[in-house]
Order: structure tokens, then sequence, then C-alpha cells
């Protein structure tokens, strides 16, 4: 009997507002998972190249290799701890808007070139801030979206953009993906507008929250030293609450 193929959960961590901790969350989201014995790949879609920096690598090829085809997919993978792989992007990544316009199906091609990779339990894309071409690729890829939102009133108030942009995915490419978890950021319960705001997200979106993810100084010295909240600081404030969030995601009734 053929073996069963392997459920491999795909989500973009996304917002067109910047700012808001989308690369803190993929990277320690991604760092979090893979101690829990999940094989893990994190993508960087974002031309700055945040993920690159904050873990310290030297990727010889990324992204952008493998979506213009110069490199296959496999080759432009680089591991970073066990059952955590990394595809990095660099500044060459702001051309490929330009490149996906030139195409037929640009908005398949993401979901083109990963078709071949079989080994990993989940897929974690750190998008850009924009609502662009590559932004769409992932989102035409990806089963799920994560959605982290400062909480601020403005903020909050673009998260209602964003879900109407992904419902227009969803219909316009009959793509079947669901925002399945929205993630508060930046909280501070000292802080008046913090606290609203966190209430507001709470009575709207009830099924969808996750714990906050409260101001911790330990998430903004961890890329520094090329680590991940769990191996700079375990006992910080950030570890407990990107620790709640893996766990939360590993509990997940994704076919709800």
């Amino acid at each position: 009997m053929e073996e069963e193929s392997k459920l491999i959960r795909s989500i973009c961590v996304i917002n067109q507002k910047g700012g808001v901790g989308k690369t803190t969350t993929a990277i320690n989201l991604a760092a979090g998972l893979s101690r829990k014995d999940k094989n893990v790949l994190l993508v960087d879609l974002d031309p700055q190249g945040n993920i690159d920096t904050a873990l310290k690598l030297q990727s010889e090829y990324d992204i952008y290799d493998a979506m213009t085809g110069r490199q296959d997919i496999l080759s432009c993978i680089s591991n970073v701890a066990k059952n955590f792989d990394v595809i990095a992007s660099k500044e060459n990544l702001a051309k490929i808007e330009y490149y996906l316009s030139r195409q037929d199906d640009s908005i398949q091609l993401l979901k083109d070139i990963f078709a071949k990779l079989k080994s990993y339990d989940f897929i974690i894309f750190d998008c850009p801030p924009s609502l662009g071409l590559l932004n769409q690729n992932a989102l035409a890829f990806c089963k799920e979206a994560f959605i982290p939102v400062s909480t601020d009133y403005l903020a909050f108030d673009g998260l209602k953009r964003m879900e109407e942009f992904i419902t227009h995915i969803r219909k316009n490419y009959e793509h079947d993906i669901k925002i399945t978890k929205i993630i508060p950021t930046l909280f501070d319960k000292r802080n008046k507008i913090c606290c609203e705001t966190l209430t507001d997200m709470q009575n709207e979106y009830t099924q969808l929250l996750s714990y906050p993810i409260r101001i911790n100084s330990k998430l903004k010295e961890a890329p520094k030293y090329g680590k991940s909240i769990f191996s700079y600081a375990k006992s910080s404030s950030g570890a407990i609450d990107y620790g709640k969030l893996v766990e939360d995601v590993l509990v997940m009734d994704i076919a709800a």
C-alpha cells in the first residue's frame, strides 16, 4: 500500500503594516516548533533580509535564486539547528516584483517551486509589509495566515484590510487559505490603549486570538547574538509568550 502523504502546514506570517513583530514572530515560532521535534523550514520573503541577519547566516543562495530559476530550491536551504532550516533573502529580492510581473502565471510561482519539498512538518513564510505580488504568491501557496497585530488602534484598524485582502485571494484564485491565528504583539499592560485594543481584539476575534506577546527587551536583544528567544533567554517573558503560541499552534484544529 502506498504511504499516505505527509501533511505539511504552510503558514504565512503577514501584515501589510510594518513594525508589528512579523520577523520576531516567524523566527521564534519556527524555533519553538523545531524544539518540539517538528521539521521546520522558515522562508524569508522580505528584501531587508532580517532573518539572515538575526540568525547570523551566511547563505550562498537565497529565495531570489530559487524564484528566478538560478538555483534549485534545495540548494538554497541552510540548516540553523536540529529540525530547523531557513531559506534566506537578500536585497536582490527587491527586484522580484518586476520579475513576477513578466511571468505568465506570476501568482503560482512559489507554489510551483515548493511542491518538491515533502520532508517538513511546517513551512513558515516571513512576509514583507506590502500587498504586492510577492505576498500574493505566499498567500496563494499557504493554507494558513497568521497575522501579528500590535496592540494599538491603527494596527487593529488595519487588520480589517488584511481580512479583505485574504478573502480576495481565496475567491479570485479558488485557494482555500484561512486566517487561523491573530497574534497581539508589543503588549504593555501599563498602557491604556494596549489594554483597550487587546479587549477589542478579544471581543471580535475570540476563536482566532492567541495569547498576547508582551513587550520584552530580550526579544530585541536576541538577534544581536544570532539566537531565538528560547536560546537567548529561556526564562524571559518573551520566551514564555512565544512558548504559549507554539503550544497553541500544535493543538490547533486546522480542519475547523
